[in-house]
């Protein structure tokens, strides 16, 4: 389910649009469980809250997922109007292996490690993707909420420190952590303050002129599978206007995902969707 919590599918969109191909410049270090580890540095307050977010969303449940596959809609806005809901499916192996396909625009896109690959079904092109695009997944993995519950950012020497309390409608509070690599990328990440859940994170992005544009991922919808949450609605918003909606109808986890998936193929006569 691209990470969970966002981003393979959200960056696969992204990935062709001209405001994110100029997103490579922030954040293209990958977390990587064998990277030089700078120091890192922990507020307690902020790694509690972190903590109690691993609880709720299952424990050693979550932290025990591997495999994830999961189908549903994903819509794009325009100027506040949504569009028309292209179904997908994905497929992902924690934590740097995915493929996600698009029935009705006839698109694919799978990455494993520092290598991935697109196919446009509607043109028959077979394309790797660029050092540019493969710079922006990354990005997103950083923003994702398996990045920060599961500590993938530790070896990057990311901090973690605690920002505070924030409205987050009526009656309702998130506290708020950040994330700060060396590099200087930042993303916050906002949750419940009642029931300790992931709400929200924020972060930039180069725009199209080059001004850092604000980006938000809002997470709802939360249901149970197998002792995991997950959350079946995902919006994304910029500069303070919805840009798309993932809405999930099913989530499986820890079944087999052949490493086949992730390979591109030779011959594109042998790609179905």
């Amino acid at each position: 389910m691209l990470y969970l919590f966002a981003p393979p599918l959200v960056a696969v969109l992204l990935l062709f649009t001209p405001a994110a191909a100029r997103a490579q410049k922030d954040g293209d270090a990958k977390p990587r469980a064998d990277a030089p580890k700078s120091a890192v540095k922990v507020d307690e307050k902020a790694q509690a809250i972190v903590t109690r977010a691993v609880e709720v969303m299952g424990g050693p449940a979550f932290l025990g997922v591997r495999s994830v596959i999961s189908k549903g809609y994903y819509t794009l806005f325009h100027d506040g109007q949504s569009g028309v809901p292209d179904s997908f499916r994905d497929y992902l192996i924690l934590p740097d292996h995915n493929r996600t396909e698009f029935k009705g625009s006839r698109f694919i896109q799978a990455f494993a490690g520092d290598i991935g690959w697109a196919f446009d079904g509607r043109k028959k092109a077979l394309t790797d993707l660029t050092p540019e695009q493969m710079a922006d997944i990354r990005m997103t993995l950083r923003t994702s909420i398996d990045n920060i519950l599961r500590g993938w950012w530790r070896a990057e020497g990311a901090s973690l420190t605690y920002v505070g309390r924030r409205e987050a409608g009526l009656a309702r509070r998130n506290e708020v952590v950040r994330l700060t690599y060396p590099d200087g990328f930042e993303a916050e990440f906002e949750f419940d303050a009642r029931e300790g859940l992931p709400a929200k994170v924020v972060y930039k992005r180069p725009g199209e002129e080059g001004e850092r544009v604000e980006e938000e991922d809002r997470y709802a919808q939360f249901l149970a599978i197998e002792g995991v949450r997950f959350p079946f609605v995902i919006d994304k918003y910029r500069a303070g206007q919805q840009s798309s909606r993932v809405n999930y109808d099913t989530v499986e986890i820890n079944k087999p995902v052949p490493d086949s998936l992730f390979a591109k193929p030779t011959d594109i006569k042998t790609i179905k969707f």
